[in-house]
């Protein structure tokens, strides 16, 4: 949970970083209840610690890992196309924002009047908006920490300048399609008719395209899978060894998802400060889904909450797509 208004706040040059304050209670109690389901689960932004943030950044390097290079290059070709479809000196917001990679692709023709980064990770975001202005001294910041997949999934918006939300890597394949569908219905309420979202979905392919994403040769993926375990550690002052488990993936067909998770290598007790957890040798922890559509399935997703799928652009091998949807009349 987030309190608000902000507790801190600082301004050094142009950026403004503001920090909401998120319930070590509150994550004690999601995270427990997901480890005493039947199907042992977390929720997949436990991921980013500081670890887990630099890990990721890695994986995004990797041969294997064609999302980010292919959403990145079809950024760079139609970055002027999309700019064409927003209105200058809007307010670009961009939930679960990372290092700003992509962002940086879209700033010199998006011009926004202010850009809105939100993240888990406050160390990692502060950082990361610092080097934004460095690299575009324009460029005004107010970065938010915050878990924006609580209640304030958004900040207080305006109605006098065009909102955008940049939402790209294929976060959106993370939800399942019922939280897909109440995320962008929360988002388009929280926006105005003639706002935009600019979303990055990966899609259908090959399933041995798919599961080697997932499962790079250098073993950075597994890294970041296991990594999990050291975070959940600190919250919950736990004992998980990360020896005691081995990174799996797969593409569940029946799905349309790659599943990863954590196989306990022999039955073991896990003492945390709340109550021991067993595992048993083989039991999994489920630590992320990644869904992959179709076209006509991110078309439907986007109206069934209000949004209308505007404009698709896809790379020549169709692997993944960026898609601008605005706020359909009506909404807010």
């Amino acid at each position: 949970m987030l309190t608000s208004p902000a507790l801190t706040r600082t301004q050094t040059g142009k950026v403004c970083y503001e920090e909401n304050e998120i319930q070590v209670t509150d994550q004690k109690r999601e995270i427990l209840q997901g480890l005493m389901a039947p199907q042992k689960r977390v929720n997949p932004k436990y991921f980013y610690d500081q670890r887990g943030s630099e890990l990721f950044e890695a994986i995004t390097n990797t041969p294997e890992y064609y999302p980010t290079r292919t959403e990145r290059q079809l950024l760079r070709d139609h970055a002027q196309e999309i700019a064409a479809l927003c209105q200058r000196q809007s307010v670009l917001l961009e939930p679960g924002s990372g290092s700003c990679e992509k962002v940086r692709l879209l700033l010199d023709e998006i011009r926004p009047a202010e850009y809105v980064p939100m993240d888990i990770s406050g160390e990692f975001l502060y950082q990361s908006a610092q080097g934004l202005v460095r690299e575009f001294p324009w460029l005004n910041v107010r970065a938010i920490c915050s878990d924006f997949s609580g209640d304030s999934l958004l900040p207080e918006l305006s109605p006098e300048q065009q909102n955008i939300v940049f939402y790209p890597g294929s976060t959106i394949g993370n939800m399942s399609p019922v939280e897909a569908d109440d995320f962008l219905q929360r988002l388009s309420q929280a926006l105005y008719p003639g706002d935009l979202l600019i979303l990055g979905v990966d899609l259908k392919k090959d399933t041995a395209v798919l599961n080697a994403a997932y499962n790079d040769a250098q073993g950075i993926t597994a890294q970041f899978n296991l990594n999990i375990l050291n975070h959940l550690n600190q919250i919950l002052e736990g004992n998980f060894s990360l020896s005691g488990f081995e990174h799996s993936a797969f593409f569940n067909e029946q799905e349309s998802r790659i599943e990863m998770h954590l196989v306990s290598k022999y039955a073991q007790i896990i003492h945390l400060a709340d109550a021991p957890l067993y595992f048993a040798a083989g039991e999994t922890l489920h630590t992320e889904n990644s869904y992959k559509y179709t076209l006509e399935g991110i078309q439907q997703l986007g109206e069934s909450a209000g949004f209308a799928l505007k404009q698709s652009w896809l790379d020549p091998q169709h692997l993944f797509s960026v898609n601008l949807l605005e706020v359909a009349a009506g909404q807010a």
